[in-house]
């Protein structure tokens, strides 16, 4: 058996070239070792490497298509997350994987590299579904992720050595410049739009930059009106069914906001109506706890909400924007007040600062500007 060190992005890789089922193909390891000053435990790791390849007993071979691993994967992966992380895998492994290499026939066990690699170049330039160009870098992340997981399952069950999926390279994920509204401009939205059946529901939304699924969610049980408090811990979100989770995104999401008397008001009313349509519907009111609904009982629908605040805009000539960019323009509106991104991270219900500043931190500008004048005045 033979093999060499290669070096990519500054580390040492042990290339170890094999025959299987008749073909020629490389096997690459991480060393983790740095170029710098690490040559020969390199060389010594590939020669321990070899011989140990040597000594290894045969992998069982398969006959199985890396498609039908894929679906195979998909039924692991239904039990292991929950139902809306696992509606997003499967739309989009029947959307762009599976088909490919149902087509291209590829064995588990041939996958390499370049394959992935020329899956992935493929739907780089022209994988949009409408023939208008490639998939976007932050697309071909989710599906490479996967590719990534269906091919560590191979690994862990011992159909595959190595994971080829690891040294794919992929364009530069590009910084997403969202839009939103400043406070005039959210005025001029409330005033349109009234008189509109989602209207509380922006408010809200706008109010304590909820994310779709976190205003949808928000059950009776959510609002304290003694204590003052409005909790987010219910969502309701949507990939190809509706899912509601008695739980949010991760544990930052599950926060607490003061109730201001807008906002109480706006539940109050919502009460109110609530028991007037329960009383008009009669037996065809649908009974349940969530907050914002149609007259008769029935929850707004994730899909309903985004569409229809699209079409409010155009019909109001209001500029567009995204409904989950009215969680933006909360963000704007708390820094341009003079709030740090400590405070944004907490209001928003990020994870960690970090997610707050790659998503907001071009929108702090009066802190900017803050810091620009105390830099001249300390120069000039």
């Amino acid at each position: 058996m033979t093999g060499s060190l290669q070096i990519k992005n500054d580390k040492y890789y042990i290339i170890v070239n094999l025959k299987e089922n008749g073909k020629r193909k490389q096997k690459w390891i991480a060393t983790g070792l740095d170029v710098k000053g690490n040559k020969r435990k390199a060389e010594q790791l590939l020669r321990e490497t070899l011989l140990e390849c040597e000594r290894a007993p045969a992998r069982p071979v398969s006959n199985i298509l890396f498609a039908d691993y894929i679906r195979a994967w998909l039924k692991v992966a239904e039990r292991r997350v929950d139902a809306v992380t696992f509606q997003g895998y499967k739309l989009m492994a029947n959307a762009q994987v599976i088909p490919y290499f149902d087509q291209s026939g590829l064995l588990l066990q041939e996958v390499t590299r370049s394959d992935l690699q020329a899956f992935f170049d493929e739907k780089a330039t022209r994988g949009r579904k409408d023939g208008k160009g490639g998939l976007s870098p932050s697309s071909l992340r989710q599906y490479k992720n996967i590719i990534l997981q269906t091919l560590n399952e191979a690994v862990k069950n011992g159909m595959l050595q190595t994971n080829p999926c690891q040294f794919v390279e992929l364009p530069k994920k590009q910084r997403y410049e969202s839009s939103y509204y400043s406070a005039d401009q959210l005025k001029t939205l409330f005033d349109a739009i009234r008189d509109d059946p989602i209207y509380p529901l922006v408010k809200i939304t706008a109010l304590y930059g909820l994310r779709r699924s976190e205003v949808l969610g928000l059950k009776w049980d959510s609002v304290d009106f003694t204590a003052g408090r409005l909790t987010i811990k219910h969502t309701v979100s949507k990939v190809t069914t509706t899912v509601c989770k008695d739980k949010t995104k991760n544990s930052s999401s599950h926060r607490s906001f003061p109730l201001s008397p807008e906002a109480r008001e706006i539940f109050i009313q919502a009460k109110t109506e609530e028991a007037i349509n329960r009383k008009l519907c009669g037996a065809d009111y649908e009974e349940n706890d969530f907050i914002f609904k149609w007259p008769n009982g029935t929850p707004f629908s994730p899909d309903y909400v985004s569409s229809h605040f699209s079409l409010l805009l155009k019909n109001n000539h209001l500029p567009h924007i995204r409904f989950h960019e009215l969680r933006h323009s909360c963000a704007s509106l708390l820094l341009n007040n003079g709030f740090t991104l400590k405070d944004v991270q907490e209001y928003m219900g990020h994870a960690d600062i970090q997610m707050t500043a790659n998503i907001y931190g071009h929108l702090d500008i009066q802190r900017k500007e803050l810091l620009t004048q105390k830099m001249a005045s300390s120069l000039f």
